[in-house]
């Protein structure tokens, strides 16, 4: 009987889905962006992740916290196509998506692409922009197309853009509408370094000392390596508890009297992707409640307005989901 129990205990899990090339290739492009970027380990996590679950992410924080170089080198880490567009008020809707240019020789119009046309699409101070520049993006995040004169052009997988924003300076800003924000399945609050870190960082500055930092970085990941894992991610398991307790979390924030807005069914199913994501990088075939947990913040953050007597008091959003969570019976 002790022998029976002994190889029960001994029995290990093996996994539904391997996951073994997808942990592999994560942990890659973490060696890499570990060769010059220090700390922010929350911030690549988090980007990754929104990689995994073909979501955008909008990076906030104060200027020279790594915000773009994070973004521009892991971009650098897959084997596809770049762009960066520097959002200023100046900037055209057809500065981006491009414009229709008449050909001498044809006598026809001819549509010329613009930088949103690319795999990876960096948009650095996106609230620089003035509401139409912004709206632009609209169609392109949302349905990964853009229509220019009645014809619809497809964006080519993967498509996802990292935008950055600065949220102390308000002078020459303009503040990222719902309906944008709603479209950035995160938004990732990068904060200051820790001392060691910092002394971390001036050490290495010091001996690189006129060193391309970009060129430290090499390609690991390949598009079709991105789309095969997307799909991936879709296989991990999730049980109905677990469905029921995201739906519990997101009917909270439009019951809630401390909100003003809640947060809309892609919250809901920005939670379940990302989840899922979470689970896969750490070599599991389905997720769990802290999967979950992981993820809300960031996914909620943006989606919900607190009303203005919490505002008034100094409520924050993230202390209103670190406290909605505690409200909510965890699965079992």
């Amino acid at each position: 009987m002790e022998d029976n129990t002994q190889d029960e205990n001994n029995v290990e899990f093996n996994s539904r889905i391997d996951l073994t090339k997808l942990q592999e290739s994560v942990a890659k492009v973490k060696a890499e962006l570990g060769k010059v970027i220090i700390g922010q380990q929350e911030m690549i996590e988090l980007l990754i992740v929104s990689i995994l679950a073909n979501g955008h992410s909008l990076i906030e924080g104060v200027p020279g916290v790594a915000k773009t170089v994070t973004a521009k080198l892991l971009a650098k880490t897959m084997n596809v196509d770049f762009s960066r567009i520097q959002f200023t008020p100046d900037l055209m809707p057809s500065d981006i998506l491009g414009t229709s240019i008449f050909n001498v020789k044809t006598s026809e119009f001819e549509f010329k692409k613009g930088p949103i046309f690319s795999n990876i699409v960096l948009i650095d101070e996106i609230n620089r922009a003035p509401a139409k520049t912004q709206a632009a993006l609209f169609e392109a995040m949302a349905e990964r197309q853009i229509t220019i004169d009645g014809n619809e052009f497809q964006m080519q997988p993967p498509f996802l853009v990292f935008a950055t924003q600065n949220p102390i300076e308000q002078e020459g800003t303009y503040r990222l509408p719902e309906a944008q924000l709603d479209r950035f399945l995160f938004k990732i609050n990068v904060h200051y370094p820790t001392l060691e870190e910092e002394i971390q960082i001036l050490e290495n500055k010091h001996q690189q000392k006129n060193t391309n930092v970009e060129a430290l970085i090499d390609s690991v990941l390949s598009a079709e390596q991105i789309a095969a894992y997307q799909l991936v991610i879709k296989d991990i398991i999730v049980e109905d508890n677990l469905l029921k307790y995201i739906a519990a979390i997101v009917n909270n924030t439009r019951t809630n009297a401390n909100l003003y807005l809640g947060a809309s069914p892609r919250a809901s199913i920005a939670i379940l992707d990302a989840s899922k994501a979470v689970a896969a990088i750490n070599g599991r075939d389905f997720i769990t409640p802290d999967d979950i947990k992981k993820v809300v913040g960031p996914i909620l953050g943006h989606r919900i307005i607190l009303t203005p007597e919490r505002e008034m008091e100094g409520y924050t959003a993230e202390k209103m989901i670190s406290d909605l969570i505690q409200t909510i019976e965890i699965p079992r």
